[in-house]
């Protein structure tokens, strides 16, 4: 951890400088506010935290904060002044500085400070690092026909409120689909929640998307809201509905019909705005004739159908989504990038793909593992299904 020391005093400096290396950080010295701006200026992703003090010659520590700010780093600043009061420390704590010490210095207030501020940087870094793996919706790879008469339907059907049904084996990526209709609509701002209605118990479904009441049934310690209520104003994406209770099943035909929900145990309407975008791998005019799904949500739901084929009916992709995936998994190991033998490409499409994208996501990360060098057909032959010899 590298910490920047800025004060006119040099006993200060020497003394901050002597009790951080102590215990093993890396210090830089600044003896003005111009000093430490030009140091700032080169090395602001090298430095990990700030001392500053507050009256100094020149640009003083409160301007030094305001330009550090200006900069977006993420060291925390730790402002330091033999002149501090409450009115100076609030003012400090206002422009961005993690903390405010007085002087003399106290040596254990130092080091607990910078480790929160060091624990406090953490936390701000893997943050940002999950919202933007979040917030990135992946891409809907292919030049196959079918891809691109999806990609047309997703371009004419997102900007509307339309309820879309997207019908498809699994792993065929009926989840993306319902990502890019979300990302290019007008809601794209607000939540996209997703609910697995095939992976919630049927006692429990009602109160996932609903909510419920505080005490409303044993388990119920607290309020909870539903996942329409947190989609509000968004999108929800109901996936496997072919699997949802025929209970549950007339309480969605309810809210789509009145755009109102009920949390159970409430007799209250609470109204919500949410666009819903239905997902399944069954044929659901064939579970309405065996009764265990309901016309009528069926209609409500099937405004728009989207169908995303198998992989073997879009062989044509392999080459595409294997690039990708080559690309993507090398980066999430830290490797150099892979490369595959037009040959060994040819060996892929050939192959039954019964679990379809998904399925060749996993055999590439596992060629990407297993095998040395330029992935080639014996590599494809040895490696491609999970139990090989």
């Amino acid at each position: 951890m590298r910490i920047l020391i800025i004060d006119d005093e040099k006993s200060i400096r020497n003394t901050l400088k002597e009790i951080l290396e102590y215990e093993g950080y890396e210090v830089v010295l600044a003896e003005n506010g111009e000093q430490a701006l030009s140091i700032l200026e080169q090395e602001k992703s090298q430095i990990n935290a700030v001392f500053c003090d507050i009256k100094m010659p020149g640009i003083d520590g409160i301007e030094v904060l305001e330009k550090i700010q200006e900069m977006e780093m993420d060291a925390p600043v730790i402002m330091i002044s033999g002149h501090g009061n409450i009115d100076t420390a609030v003012e400090c704590i206002k422009k961005g500085a993690y903390d405010f010490i007085e002087k003399p210095l106290d040596l254990n207030r130092i080091l607990i400070t910078i480790r929160n501020a060091n624990d406090r940087t953490t936390l701000v870094q893997e943050n940002r690092k999950l919202k933007r793996k979040e917030g990135k919706v992946p891409p809907l790879i292919g030049e196959s026909p079918a891809i691109g008469r999806i990609w047309d339907m997703i371009d004419r059907v997102a900007a509307t409120d339309a309820r879309v049904l997207i019908t498809g084996s699994n792993g065929t990526g009926k989840e993306l689909v319902a990502r890019w209709l979300h990302e290019k609509s007008s809601r794209s701002k607000m939540p996209f929640v997703e609910v697995n209605c095939a992976a919630i118990p049927g006692e429990l479904i009602e109160s996932e998307l609903f909510g419920h009441e505080k005490g409303s049934f044993t388990s119920a310690i607290r309020q909870h809201k539903g996942k329409f209520e947190q989609a509000d104003g968004g999108t929800l994406f109901l996936d496997e509905i072919g699997d949802m209770s025929l209970a549950a099943q007339a309480k969605v035909l309810r809210v789509l019909q009145e755009n109102r929900i009920s949390r159970v145990g409430s007799d209250k309407d609470i109204a919500v705005s949410v666009r819903v975008i239905a997902a399944t791998n069954k044929d659901l005019l064939q579970e309405i004739g065996k009764g265990t799904f309901r016309e009528d949500l069926y209609h409500r739901l099937s405004v728009i159908v989207i169908h995303v084929p198998t992989l073997a009916e879009r062989k044509e992709d392999i080459p595409l989504l294997t690039s990708y995936f080559l690309e993507q998994i090398c980066s999430e190991y830290g490797m150099a990038l892979r490369t595959i033998t037009p040959e060994a490409i040819a060996e892929l499409e050939k192959l039954n793909w019964t679990g379809n994208v998904r399925e060749l996501r996993n055999v590439i990360e596992r060629l990407v593992i297993l095998s040395s060098g330029s992935i080639g057909v014996e590599d494809v032959k040895s490696y491609a299904q999970p139990l090989f010899k």
